[in-house]
């Protein structure tokens, strides 16, 4: 093969899937070639086809899709190949890091051995070598006391620290095209640009293609040397990055470049009642000895953190990834153990147990980090969407049921018809939006939003930030919004509550925090943000 020939190449490549509704087209003749040591990023909103093309380039769809067309790695087509034959090249020539680690990683097997797998069956590595390679991979991907998490198991990472892993997996054995599915999604701002260096090394290093799935366009313009847009499953401008940033041709990609979230949340009156009253939040966990023995140690997830959150409020919680900020939302629901005092209006939460918090948990939801993991695979997403309904309004009928299914839908800006599909068959902000509508049809007075739009992209973020507005004003909700985008926490927040190491560093109106940070960990925090934002501007 010569050096102009394309690593990775695909001709009229079409996905699709068969639904209760019908034969649903995800990707519509997409063409592409992918050159020896070059990254290609492609972009699109949610649905746009750009997971699935590479997730057929895996031989990875779900078992009711389908592709046709052609693709081949140097030269060789894989299309239509069975699994076994497909396992030659995956790993050691097509390497993949997914969208959502929680639900790729085994959860009854230690990280070290999840990374060790790959190593043994591709790369014929001893027992002993492969672990001594994962630990220089864990090393490498920045996760902090890897001789710990080798014997860690996935839930007891932060999601930013699984992605980590996932990466660490996907390069274990240096394969020539990584494929990258929105790899920096659940990382903060300081820790996608540590990763985006990684693999930029890593590319220099050994050659290596990487095709990049992403909807952060400030990460595709200091990344990619081209650029793939795609619109309903079919390509509609490519070329190099420069080029379409500086001269997008298509009205389409015009708005993808423009999007951002905008407008500032008016605060709830002074006067307002606490909705959650929060003082000295403690939340430890117990770690176990590591491999080469040693005492057991404590980690102190969250540490001393009081919070007060009036009703129509939104607290905005942002820090690294590790930081305790997802641990403190979880324990104000009362679903970890923690210790201190947490009162929900006239109640306090902490002596109740399991039984006496159920009659809570209308009020009290959580919309989570990871939506493909927190969605069940067997149940349509009307089932899933009215699920609560049959917990906590056991007298509502069937058919009103379906009917506010359907109103919740709609609410999230989906159609209707879809509450007859199955997770698998929507995208990764898609199943977002589904994970929001089955929190918002309760009703709730207080919603703990964990990173609920880490996996859209920058115009669906507008649409999904506007919604939590509008659903704020409609129903006098509260939040406590945890993200690492700053943008939409500036957008949506009132007040920020800034986390390192299980401590507030950091607090303070969001005008304040933005336009005057006092601790040197914020400056940074905001310093890697705003890099970001004048990438696109």
């Amino acid at each position: 093969m010569s050096a102009e020939a394309p690593i990775l190449s695909l001709r009229a490549l079409d996905v699709r899937f068969r639904t209760t509704d019908g034969e649903l087209r995800a990707v519509r003749g997409v063409s592409l070639d992918v050159a020896p040591g070059e990254t290609l990023a492609i972009v699109g909103e949610s649905g746009s086809g750009k997971s699935q093309t590479m997730m057929a380039v895996m031989g990875l769809l779900a078992s009711n899709g389908f592709a046709t067309g052609s693709v081949k790695v140097a030269g060789e087509e894989i299309l239509g190949l069975s699994p076994r034959e497909l396992n030659r090249f995956r790993g050691s020539r097509l390497g993949m890091i997914f969208q959502e680690p929680m639900t790729s990683l085994d959860p009854l097997y230690r990280i070290g051995d999840q990374i060790s797998e790959p190593l043994r069956a591709h790369g014929k590595m001893s027992k002993g070598a492969a672990r001594a390679r994962a630990l220089e991979l864990l090393t490498l991907v920045g996760i902090p006391r890897p001789q710990e998490r080798l014997d860690s198991y996935p839930h007891e990472l932060s999601g930013g620290q699984r992605q980590r892993v996932m990466i660490a997996m996907a390069l274990a054995n240096r394969p020539e095209v990584l494929i990258a599915d929105e790899p920096t999604t659940a990382l903060d701002v300081t820790i996608q640009a540590q990763i985006l260096e990684l693999l930029a090394d890593l590319k220099r290093r050994f050659g290596m293609a990487i095709v990049f799935i992403t909807h952060d366009l400030g990460i595709v313009r200091r990344f990619a040397d081209r650029v793939v847009v795609m619109k309903g499953g079919e390509i509609v401008e490519t070329g190099a990055t420069a080029e379409v940033f500086s001269q997008p041709r298509e009205a389409y990609t015009r708005m993808l470049l423009a999007a951002e979230p905008t407008g500032r949340k008016e605060p709830p009156p002074n006067d307002s009642p606490p909705v959650i009253e929060a003082r000295d939040v403690r939340v430890t966990f117990q770690l176990r000895k590591g491999f080469f023995g040693g005492q057991s140690s404590e980690l102190k997830a969250v540490d001393g953190v009081d919070l007060l959150l009036r009703r129509g409020g939104t607290t905005g919680v942002v820090g690294e990834s590790g930081s305790g900020k997802s641990t403190l939302g979880r324990a104000i629901l009362r679903l970890t153990p923690a210790a201190g005092s947490v009162r929900y209006e006239d109640r306090d939460l902490m002596p109740l147990g399991r039984d006496g918090m159920r009659p809570l948990r209308k009020q009290l939801q959580l919309v989570f980090q990871d939506p493909f993991g927190s969605l069940s695979p067997r149940m349509t997403v009307g089932e899933i969407i009215t699920e609560g309904l049959l917990v906590h309004e056991p007298g509502v009928t069937r058919s009103e049921r379906d009917r506010r299914a359907a109103q919740a839908l709609e609410e999230v800006s989906l159609d209707p018809s879809a509450r007859n599909r199955f997770p698998h068959e929507f995208s990764g902000g898609q199943r977002q939006r589904i994970a929001i509508a089955r929190a918002m049809i309760l009703k709730p007075r207080l919603v703990v939003l964990d990173e609920p739009t880490s996996a859209l992209d920058r115009s669906v973020q507008k649409d999904i930030v506007d919604l939590l507005r509008r659903l704020q004003r409609q129903y006098d909700l509260s939040y406590l919004f945890i993200s690492h985008d700053l943008s939409v926490v500036r957008a949506l927040s009132d007040e920020i509550l800034v986390m390192k190491s299980g401590k507030v560093v950091e607090r303070g109106t969001t005008e304040q925090i933005f336009a005057d940070p006092q601790e040197p960990y914020t400056k940074a925090l905001m310093a890697a943000a705003f890099l970001s934002a004048q990438a696109i501007e």
